[in-house]
C-alpha cells in the first residue's frame, strides 16, 4: 500500500497479565536472569579478549556471538521489565515499535548469519586441519564478522520499510512484551497477504539460506570425524563442534516456529513462549553451553577465579 500508519500514532503493550505480585515476581525472575545474561556473555568477551590462547578464529566469532547476545536481550528485556513494573498499560510510540522491532530482527539476521560462519570455521578446522591458518586468517575473520553484522542490519531495511507502510487502522493494542512483527500485523487493515507473504520468504531466505551452508558443513564435518581410526580422537573432533551443533539447534528450531509461517499472526500466548526463547532463554543458555563443553574456557576461567579469589585474600 502507498499509505502509510497514518491511522496508529502509538501502541498499548498488554505484557504479561496477572495480579501484580504475580507480574512484581516476573520482574525479579527476569532482571535476575537479564543480569545471568549480561555478565555470563560479557565474561566469555573479556576471556577471549584478554587471553591470548583465546585468539583463534573459533573463539574470535563466539565472543562477537555473546555480544549479540547481549545485544538482542537489551532490545527486548529492559522495556518488558518496565511493563512489569508499571499499573497501567505500557504505551510506546509506533515508531518506537517499529525501531525496536528492525534492531531485533538485524541482530537476529546477523546472528543467523555468524552461526553459518562459525560452520564453516569448524569444517575448515576439522576437513583441512593443515591449512586452517592459511585460510582462516585474522583478516578473513575479520570481513566475515563485518559482513555479518553490516549484511544483517542492511537485510532488515526492506522488510520494515514494508511493514511501515502498510496501513494499521486499530485497534492499537499489542498483545505481546515487546514490538513483535507477527502480533503487529493483526493490527493491519485492508489485503495485506503479499506484503506477508513477502516478509514470510525473506524469513525464510535467511533461515533456511544460512542453515543450508550449516548443515553442509556438519555432513563434511561428520564424514572427516567417522573416517578417524582412533575413539579418542573422533571424540576430541567432535568435541570441537558440540557447543555450536546445540545452540544451532536452539536458535533455528524456536525461529522455524516463531517467523517461518505464511501468516505471521500466530495466537499471542503462543508467540510470547517462542519470544521468550530467542530473547532470553537462548541468550542464557549460551554461555553455558559454550564454557561447560569448552575444557579450554573451563581451565582458564578456574585459573581466574583462583586469581581473583587469591587477590582479595591480600
Amino acid at each position: 500500500m502507498s499509505r502509510n500508519n497514518t491511522g496508529i500514532l502509538e501502541l498499548r503493550l498488554l505484557g504479561f497479565s496477572g495480579s501484580q505480585d504475580f507480574r512484581h515476581m516476573l520482574f525479579f525472575i527476569f532482571f535476575l536472569l537479564y543480569v545471568v545474561i549480561i555478565i555470563g556473555n560479557s565474561v566469555i568477551i573479556v576471556m577471549v579478549c584478554m587471553n591470548h590462547h583465546l585468539h583463534t578464529p573459533m573463539y574470535f566469532f563466539l565472543s562477537n556471538l555473546s555480544f549479540m547476545e547481549i545485544f538482542i536481550t537489551s532490545i527486548v528485556i529492559p522495556i518488558m521489565l518496565s511493563g512489569l513494573l508499571t499499573t497501567h498499560i505500557q504505551i510506546m510510540s509506533f515508531g518506537a515499535c517499529i525501531a525496536q522491532l528492525y534492531l531485533f530482527l538485524s541482530v537476529g539476521t546477523s546472528e543467523f548469519v555468524l552461526l553459518a560462519a562459525m560452520a564453516v570455521d569448524r569444517y575448515v578446522a576439522i576437513c583441512n586441519p593443515l591449512r586452517y591458518s592459511l585460510i582462516m586468517n585474522h583478516h578473513v575473520c575479520l570481513w566475515m564478522a563485518i559482513t555479518c553484522w553490516v549484511f544483517g542490519f542492511l537485510f532488515q531495511i526492506w522488510p520494515i520499510v514494508a511493514t511501515y507502510h502498510l496501513y494499521f487502522c486499530g485497534p492499537n493494542t499489542l498483545n505481546h512484551f515487546y514490538c513483535e512483527r507477527g502480533q503487529l500485523l493483526r493490527l493491519t487493515c485492508g489485503d495485506s497477504r503479499f506484503q506477508q507473504f513477502i516478509l514470510f520468504l525473506m524469513a525464510a531466505f535467511i533461515l533456511f539460506g544460512t542453515l543450508l551452508p550449516t548443515i553442509i558443513s556438519y555432513i563434511y564435518i561428520i564424514c572427516t570425524i567417522l573416517k578417524i581410526p582412533s575413539a579418542s580422537g573422533r571424540k576430541k573432533a567432535f568435541s570441537t563442534c558440540a557447543s555450536h551443533f546445540t545452540v544451532v539447534v536452539i536458535g533455528y528450531g524456536t525461529c522455524l516456529f516463531l517467523y517461518v509461517k505464511p501468516k505471521q499472526t500466530q495466537a499471542a500466548e503462543y508467540n510470547k513462549m517462542i519470544s521468550l526463547m530467542t530473547s532470553v532463554v537462548t541468550p542464557l543458555l549460551n554461555p553455558f553451553i559454550f564454557t561447560l563443553r569448552n575444557d579450554q574456557i573451563k581451565e582458564i576461567l578456574i585459573d581466574g577465579i583462583k586469581r581473583l579469589s587469591h587477590f582479595l585474600k591480600k
